[in-house]
């Protein structure tokens, strides 16, 4: 092989890094299974869990019944019994089925025990519109979760992030849940294959600016980057921050790019009202209120249900246009 093909940057979509990183967790962990809908036959809906079951069998890779209510009790009762779980919940809109066990089991059993319990179990969960999937298979409630003392929750923007998020959450001894987003399951980026850990409850500044300071979550990252370039036109230059984390969320780098920037927008998927976008302006507001120079504003969905028709949707979900509109309103120009 000559040097140039050596040297070729290892490029990975976004679902097969998520099937690395599990791939990673069960050779690492022998404690560790996944189980889920369709995790081992089909290899998940979403393909990210494709042989997995010929490479680790069938007591590793488990195929349950149609019931969230039962996987994620089989989460709780193994994780605190010395497995290490990770469960795949198909579609975060299916968290109401199972939600007793998040909320009352698996985010408050450490507590309850005194801490002589631990909670080692992962989630895996889709979130987001796109693909005309309809109101029931489009939401973004990560702010549920966030709720819940207990709980961690994280959201990988990309593939890099997918894989190494998913290691770090099966290495913590309390319950996480990876939300990841079904339009980026193609997205593709350099991926190292060595084992590597993104840190829960680290921002990352993804672009550098002086103007003002973009906190986005999830698959919206790409979207304020692309605003980001837009808004190079107009002779503005907004700072980028990748929250990774929403529980626990990286006040502190929020805080001191605002000291830099003076000004904030967050956005998020999610429906605005009552979205993580609300939490995070009060702390804002609370921790750098006299580095402000402009009110905070958000960007999120409308007070909607997700439309089916492809058409509709694609005005449902935030984009760069609207941010570009957020940024010029904070900025009054």
């Amino acid at each position: 092989m000559s040097e140039a093909k050596k040297s070729e940057p290892r490029v990975l979509p976004y679902v097969l890094a998520i099937n690395e990183g599990i791939r990673a967790v069960l050779q690492e962990q022998e404690e560790a299974f996944i189980a889920g809908e369709d995790v081992a036959g089909a290899g998940s809906v979403y393909g990210y869990c494709g042989g997995l079951l010929d490479d680790f069998g069938s007591r590793r890779v488990i195929d349950t019944p149609i019931s969230e209510k039962g996987i994620m009790g089989l989460g709780v009762g193994a994780s605190a019994t010395g497995c290490r779980p990770i469960i795949d919940l198909m579609f975060m809109d299916f968290l109401g089925e199972c939600m007793d066990e998040v909320a009352n089991q698996m985010a408050k059993m450490r507590f309850m025990f005194g801490g002589k319990a631990t909670l080692p179990v992962t989630v895996l969960t889709m979130g987001g519109a796109g693909g005309s999937l309809a109101a029931q298979h489009s939401q973004s409630l990560e702010a549920w979760l966030a709720h819940l003392p207990g709980m961690k929750v994280v959201m990988p923007s990309d593939a890099y992030d997918a894989k190494g998020m998913i290691i770090a959450a099966c290495r913590d001894d309390n319950p996480v849940f990876v939300v990841l987003n079904k339009a980026s399951l193609a997205m593709s980026m350099e991926v190292p294959e060595e084992v590597y850990e993104v840190p829960i409850g680290e921002a990352l500044v993804r672009k550098q600016g002086s103007d003002l300071s973009i906190v986005a979550f999830g698959r919206m990252v790409h979207e304020a980057m692309d605003a980001a370039e837009q808004l190079k036109d107009s002779g503005l230059n907004v700072e980028v921050i990748d929250a990774r984390s929403v529980q626990p969320f990286d006040t502190a780098t929020v805080v001191a790019s605002i000291k830099k920037t003076h000004r904030a927008l967050v956005v998020h998927e999610a429906v605005k009202f009552g979205g993580i976008g609300g939490e995070i302006s009060a702390q804002i507001q609370e921790e750098a209120f006299d580095y402000l120079d402009a009110p905070i504003m958000r960007v999120g969905a409308p007070f909607s249900p997700v439309p089916f028709s492809p058409a509709l949707e694609k005005l449902y979900i935030p984009n760069a246009a609207g941010i570009v509109a957020k940024v010029k309103e904070t900025l009054e120009l």
